[in-house]
C-alpha cells in the first residue's frame, strides 16, 4: 500500500474511534439536562459542542476539493447559542457531520492530498487540512468525555484503561497473540 493511501486510512481509522468515543459517552448520559449542562457561564454543554462539531464537519468537508470550507451558509455562532435541543435532534445532527467527514475521506485518493484547498480564504494542502481536523475533533470529544465524567461521577465507565489498571491492561495484551506480530517487529 502506499504512503498516501496508508495515510488516509489511518485518518479514518483514528476518527472513527473518536467519535465511537463520542458514541459511547452519550450512551451514559440519561437524559436531555446532561447535554445542556455547562459547569459555568463561560463554558460549552455537550450539546454545543455537537452542534459545532457537526457544523464544522458539514462546512468542511461538503464539497472539500472545489469550495472553501467555511461555507457561507455555515452560522458559526448560532453553534454556540443556549437552546433546547433533545438528544435526538442532537444525535442526528452528530451523525449528520461524521457522515459527511468519513464518506469525504472514504472517497479521497493519494493524489488528492497535494492539492490546495481554501479555510476561510487561507490556502492549505489537503494533507495540511486533514491533520488539522485530526486535532480539532479529539479536541472536543475530549471535552464532551470530560463534562460527562463530572456529570456521572460515580457512575461513569472508563472509556479506556480504568485508573489503577494500567499493569493489569498491558499484561492482557502481552498476552494477545498480536502483540508480537505487528507490522514491523521483528518476532
Amino acid at each position: 500500500m502506499s504512503l498516501g493511501k496508508e495515510y488516509i486510512t489511518s485518518v479514518i481509522k483514528r476518527l472513527k474511534y473518536y467519535k465511537e468515543l463520542g458514541d459511547k459517552t452519550f450512551d451514559q448520559l440519561s437524559n436531555d439536562e446532561d447535554l445542556h449542562f455547562r459547569p459555568n457561564d463561560e463554558s460549552n454543554s455537550i450539546a454545543q459542542m455537537i452542534q459545532h462539531m457537526a457544523g464544522n464537519m458539514i462546512s468542511r468537508w461538503t464539497d472539500l476539493l472545489t469550495t472553501d470550507g467555511e461555507k457561507k451558509w455555515r452560522d458559526r455562532d448560532a453553534e454556540f447559542e443556549i437552546n433546547d435541543t433533545g438528544r435526538q435532534a442532537l444525535k442526528a445532527y452528530w451523525e449528520k457531520g461524521w457522515d459527511c467527514c468519513l464518506s469525504t475521506l472514504e472517497g479521497l485518493c493519494e493524489d488528492d492530498l497535494l492539492k490546495t484547498i481554501h479555510i476561510r480564504g487561507e490556502a492549505l494542502l489537503v494533507v495540511d487540512a486533514i491533520n488539522r481536523q485530526l486535532a480539532h475533533y479529539p479536541y472536543h470529544v475530549g471535552q464532551i468525555i470530560y463534562l460527562a465524567k463530572i456529570i456521572q461521577n460515580e457512575q461513569w465507565t472508563s472509556l479506556s484503561i480504568p485508573k489503577g489498571r494500567s499493569k493489569q491492561f498491558n499484561t492482557g495484551m502481552k498476552d494477545k497473540p498480536s502483540w508480537n506480530s505487528r507490522p514491523g517487529s521483528n518476532k
